[in-house]
């Protein structure tokens, strides 16, 4: 089946959702997502959207936590950029109805702090604040007519060289497998945006929902399109550690509001790592539980809420005390027990202040894009503002890119080839398995030579068998996941190899300064 639109949006979270909404004015748009309409890392972000949103707060010191957090690798003006744009677009959430959480003595918005940060300038909705993002820009693009497409995985970007055409490539759509019958669709598009979000899930422990398999970036890397700072994975570190948890995200929020880091003997120790202790940046903290725990042989460290008021927790926090409560934990008496998880990518498909990537015609915004503006470690809750704005600003640019864009024309239907449909699902699950207890292992939080070498060469063999399988079989949601993560987990290990220091989330033992 043939589809043809303007603009072409794979991925429905924050920057996608913006994106559309503002590319709609200037034509067709569809939205592709692979599982539900609201399912994406928005979905899961916890704490807010960092904003110079009060009189005691400036852009110059956002600015400055943003590049120190970076440890010298962000780029100046993709943080400007973020920055002082943010207000604007928290205020556009505003008047799409997101339900920010207010001060109950002022009226005003509630801001929070958190590591990093040297102001409160946190907005948030309690602690469902991006549950709340996605609902109000789920309902403002099915009121503007957007096209979203549920249940739809992208296979791999069309382009023009792909299909023997003459001159400089550039990509013209995408081919996309209807996961429910197995049918591959064709998109073609002027303008085609990759927002599928991160990559958590190549790693065995993680925060980030089921869908973030690192889609968009593999597509992009197999198109050609340059890839950059894959080595910086950010390890959240704090998640709940709970058999039945599946790692469920405890955020930053609480330390900001006074939560305390501790041993399971009730001794604290981020004293020793940070001047900030409890509040030092996350790089820093998920280090330095790492090194707690192979010190002790613990599995895990504790949250101490309990010198807070009960009211107070569950008035702020009452999603993550309801779920503790299912899990047999009452964050006013008793500590939570937590590990480091991957939670985020900063790295990913390089692209300009505007969205534009190295390859025409294709734009990625997002954690699926890597701007610069969280060098080499995201400041937290600056993930929510970098899709605001600047899905608000390759919308803007991509209305100047259709004008430009070549007249349409139809690229050949999916070529089948000798594929029979699968029968050994056995090797997606083994696989699967093998790349995220490798990378977890090898390339975690930290790293060595030999480890990422160790990585590197089951990778390799792995990539080897998955390319085997992908060709031989029909495509299916499943294998498709495996392959991107596969390719993904190999370019984090690549791009941890050549660099030859420790900075920020990369941090090795054979480099230590």
């Amino acid at each position: 089946m043939r589809h043809e639109v303007d603009f072409l949006v794979i991925g429905g979270g924050i920057a996608g959702l913006t994106f559309a909404l503002s590319a709609s004015k200037h034509g067709s748009v569809a939205v592709l997502t692979k599982a539900g309409r609201a399912e994406s890392n928005t979905r899961y972000a916890q704490g807010g959207i960092a904003s110079v949103l009060s009189t005691e707060d400036s852009f110059d010191e956002h600015v400055k936590d943003t590049l120190v957090a970076g440890a010298g690798l962000c780029r100046k003006d993709a943080v400007e950029e973020t920055v002082r744009h943010g207000p604007e677009r928290v205020k556009e959430l505003i008047e799409l109805g997101v339900r920010f959480t207010r001060s109950e003595a002022s009226g005003d918005y509630h801001l929070t702090r958190e590591g990093g940060h040297s102001r409160r300038r946190v907005i948030h909705a309690a602690d469902l604040t991006g549950a709340e993002v996605e609902r109000a820009l789920v309902a403002a693009a099915e009121h503007a007519g957007i096209q979203i497409v549920e249940g739809h995985s992208a296979i791999d970007l069309i382009t023009t060289d792909r299909l023997g055409m003459p001159g400089p490539s550039r990509c013209v759509g995408a081919y996309v497998l209807q996961n429910a019958t197995g049918h591959v669709h064709v998109w073609s598009s002027k303008v085609t945006l990759l927002a599928t979000g991160g990559a958590g899930k190549a790693y065995l422990y993680t925060t980030n929902p089921d869908v973030a398999t690192g889609d968009g970036i593999a597509m992009a890397y197999r198109a050609g399109a340059a890839v950059a700072d894959m080595e910086f994975i950010q390890f959240h570190p704090t998640a709940l550690f709970h058999p039945q948890a599946k790692n469920f995200l405890i955020s930053e929020a609480l330390r900001g509001e006074g939560g305390v880091l501790k041993r399971r003997d009730g001794s604290t120790f981020m004293e020793r790592y940070h001047p900030l202790k409890s509040l030092a940046p996350r790089d820093i903290v998920a280090r330095a539980i790492d090194s707690e725990l192979k010190k002790t042989g613990d599995d895990y460290v504790v949250l101490d809420m309990t010198h807070l008021p009960k009211a107070f927790l569950v008035e702020h926090f009452p999603n993550i005390y309801q779920t503790c409560i299912a899990f047999g934990i009452d964050m006013a008496v008793q500590p939570i027990p937590i590990v480091p998880a991957a939670h985020y990518c900063c790295g990913g498909v390089a692209t300009g202040l505007n969205g534009a990537t190295t390859l025409p015609f294709l734009l990625a915004a997002g954690e699926t894009a890597c701007t610069g503006l969280h060098g080499a470690n995201r400041l937290a809750s600056n993930s929510l503002l970098e899709g605001l704005v600047f899905g608000h600003n390759a919308a803007a640019y991509a209305a100047e890119l259709k004008a430009q864009a070549p007249s349409s024309f139809a690229p050949p239907d999916w070529d089948v080839g000798s594929a029979v449909p699968p029968e050994e699902g056995v090797v997606v699950t083994q696989n699967w398995d093998e790349i995220r207890r490798t990378m977890w292992n090898y390339v975690g939080i930290v790293r060595t030579d030999k480890r990422l070498d160790r990585a590197r060469r089951r990778l390799d063999l792995l990539r080897d068998e998955i390319r085997e399988y992908y060709w031989a079989y029909r495509v299916t949601a499943p294998a498709l996941e495996l392959r991107n993560l596969a390719d993904v987990a190999w370019l984090i290990v690549r791009s941890a190899r050549l660099r030859r220091e420790s900075r920020g989330l990369h941090f090795t033992l054979d480099c230590p300064e």
